[in-house]
């Protein structure tokens, strides 16, 4: 799908995939309608409505691994974000351990990056432009900063030790989410999807071919279906675009 509909509202984005549903409806409806008379009427007439149960379900596979992978990657998105919101919490906690200078500076790397996060990482996931070359400046000054330090005495060493491992888990996640960013729905996907759809679509509409109140009818009860499943893919489809997308309000909670 473009970028554009995952920017829209939600319930602007339900319109809008509802309203392309039964625009490629009607289509069809005109299209079977005019095509049913005479001999081909009757050609029409006799598909078995036993077909549509076999399409339905072909139908509805789809829509349960599209969404599957959708709502899975969602689901990664908040669980990396998450973690690495928990592993900077790691460090502001325990920089108070450390001599008042190190801590603080620490602390200013911890909140750089969040706000370098917030400011320049998320819209460049949001449109899909970043990638791993993007290096996180303050995390890794943290981490030298961290590994330069002389600690004195036993507790200052563990929590030299413990900052270390919570950065290299933070930059980690930060690696992961950069990574999830870049997951969609492709669209070989997609366009199997809709030609499932169509297909379910015109074979309706020649069962009914002979009646074109119950044709209406039918059409649109099955197009409500399909817009449905396909809205609920397309609002989950990009785990940091959209009104229903992965926000960074973890780490803006966590930050010192």
């Amino acid at each position: 799908m473009t970028d554009w509909i995952h920017r829209l509202p939600t319930p602007l984005m339900g319109l809008v995939v509802l309203a392309a549903t039964f625009l490629v409806t009607e289509v069809i409806y005109r299209t079977v309608m005019g095509l049913a008379t005479g001999e081909r009427g009757r050609d029409f007439k006799a598909v078995s409505p036993g077909l549509l149960p076999p399409l339905g379900i072909i139908f509805g596979l789809l829509v349960a691994f599209l969404a599957s992978q959708a709502w899975g990657d969602v689901d990664r998105a908040h669980a990396t974000v998450n973690r690495e919101a928990s592993a900077l919490r790691t460090v502001v906690l325990l920089s108070q351990a450390l001599p008042a200078s190190s801590g603080d500076q620490l602390r200013g790397a911890i909140r750089r990056h969040i706000e370098e996060a917030q400011t320049t990482e998320w819209p460049a996931m949001a449109e899909g432009r970043a990638t791993l070359k993007m290096i996180p400046v303050a995390l890794a000054e943290a981490l030298q900063a961290t590994l330069a330090m002389t600690p004195e005495g036993a507790g200052q060493v563990a929590a030299q030790r413990e900052i270390a491992v919570a950065l290299e888990t933070a930059a980690d996640a930060r690696r992961q989410r950069i990574l999830i960013s870049q997951a969609h729905v492709n669209w070989i996907k997609w366009m199997s999807l809709f030609v499932q759809a169509v297909c379910t679509l015109v074979a309706v509409a020649m069962v009914h071919s002979d009646n074109r109140r119950s044709a209406r009818f039918a059409l649109g009860l099955y197009a409500t279906a399909m817009a449905v499943c396909i809205f609920l893919i397309v609002a989950h489809d990009r785990p940091f675009n959209g009104p229903n997308s992965v926000t960074p309000a973890p780490l803006l909670q966590v930050e010192p």
